[in-house]
Parts: C-alpha cells; sequence; structure tokens
C-alpha cells in the first residue's frame, strides 16, 4: 500500500486546525506568537484543537524566541502537563553557545516524554554543523523528524542541502521554511515526502486564519508527482 506525502501545516487556532484537517492536511503542528516563529501554546488551545480535529497534532515545546533551552525546569513541566491533557507528539530543537545541540537538555525531554514522537526543529539550520547534529543526537527516543529549509536563509537556499539528504538518514525529512509550491517537483523527484507550510496556508497573511482552499492547493501539489 502506497502512503501518501505528508502535508503539516502550523496551527495558532482551534479554527486554523478545522480548516487545515479541511483542506487536507495530515497533520498539525501547534504554536503560539509567530513573530518569535512558534512558542508552546495555551493548554487550553492544545485542548480545543483536540476537540476540534482528528488529524495528528505536534506541540511546541519552546517557551523563548532563540534556540537556547532557558529554563529546563520549566519545558519539563510543559512537557507533563501537555501529556496529561493527552499529547502524544511534540517539537522541539535547542542549541548551545556553540550551535551544537545541547544534548543533556534534548535527552532531559526526550526522557520526559517517555517514547513520544518528535521533531527536532528548524535549529538544525542554525546548528554550527547540521551533519554533526544529527550524528549526535542518532538514536535519540522518540526523535522521528527533521523540519529543515536547508538553510537559516530558508528553502530557496537550501534547496541543494534538502536535495543531497533526501532519503539518507533514518529520521524523516520535513521540509518547510519559505517552501513554495516550485519547490515541491525537485524535492519529491529527490524522495522528500514531508512538507511543512505556515504562511502558505495563508494567503493574506498571519493576522488572517488557515485557508482551506490554500491547504487544498497544496495538497493536490504534493500529490501529484
Amino acid at each position: 500500500m502506497t502512503t501518501r506525502p505528508l502535508l503539516e501545516v502550523i496551527a495558532l487556532t482551534p479554527e486554523d486546525a478545522v480548516a487545515a484537517q479541511s483542506g487536507g492536511a495530515d497533520r498539525i503542528e501547534l504554536v503560539t506568537d509567530m513573530a518569535a516563529d512558534g512558542l508552546t501554546p495555551p493548554l487550553p488551545v492544545y485542548e480545543a484543537v483536540r476537540a476540534a480535529v482528528d488529524i495528528d497534532i505536534r506541540v511546541m515545546l519552546r517557551h523563548t524566541d532563540g534556540f537556547a533551552a532557558g529554563d529546563l525546569a520549566r519545558l519539563l513541566r510543559t512537557a507533563r502537563e501537555f501529556r496529561d491533557a493527552g499529547a502524544d507528539q511534540f517539537v522541539l530543537g535547542f542549541l548551545d553557545a556553540d550551535g551544537a545541540p545541547d544534548v543533556p537538555v534534548i535527552r532531559r525531554l526526550a526522557a520526559e516524554l517517555d517514547g513520544c514522537r518528535w521533531t527536532f526543529h528548524r535549529a538544525i539550520d542554525h546548528a554550527a554543523d547540521r551533519t554533526a547534529l544529527r550524528e549526535t543526537l542518532t538514536g535519540t527516543p522518540g526523535l522521528d523528524t527533521y523540519l529543515t529549509a536547508g538553510s537559516a536563509a530558508g528553502v530557496s537556499e537550501g534547496l541543494t542541502t534538502l536535495l543531497a539528504e533526501a532519503g539518507h538518514h533514518e529520521e524523516r525529512l520535513l521540509a518547510g521554511g519559505g517552501l513554495t509550491l516550485a519547490h515541491v517537483p525537485p524535492l519529491r523527484t529527490a524522495g522528500v515526502d514531508a512538507f511543512h507550510i505556515g504562511s502558505a496556508a495563508r494567503p493574506d497573511g498571519w493576522t488572517t486564519p488557515v485557508s482551506p482552499d490554500a491547504v487544498r492547493t497544496w495538497r493536490r501539489a504534493i500529490d501529484a508527482t
């Protein structure tokens, strides 16, 4: 049986999540505060989204802008609260001052998540050495996906890197960060089977909700190749 490519859409609200699902999204990345590139949402928002849709939800674990972990005790407490509320998929990723993965923090959080699947987000695109980062984190419990544009500047700059990495790692490559429809055919040809969109699902900007029609356009594009 052939599994269709995965389409993940950023949602800020239950209304976003419903629109994304109706447009054909397979999964939600649930965040708040896109001015800070996505932080942990309020727990009641997660509960409302979970009640509103039946597709997968990955919850962001990130309390401050940037890639430093900040207060680890707070992160652990937040992870525990979301797990207690039924969340079973997450998004996280932290770098130390040298641009390497913050291994002690990541391992503590992975242990707290206790087998829940999670995505290492675009911190990989800001790492000092993305290959070394992946080698260091290989085998970390629950890690099954890297959200990456191939470059801190976005997919247009990182496309060559994404094409080179496609299919060469155990974890899934989730392409996102300035992704456009024009990027889809070469990525699909290279074997990329997971796509992440945020502003592309909101043609009128972040102050407006997800457009089901925009999501539907992406659904058709990634399924066509």
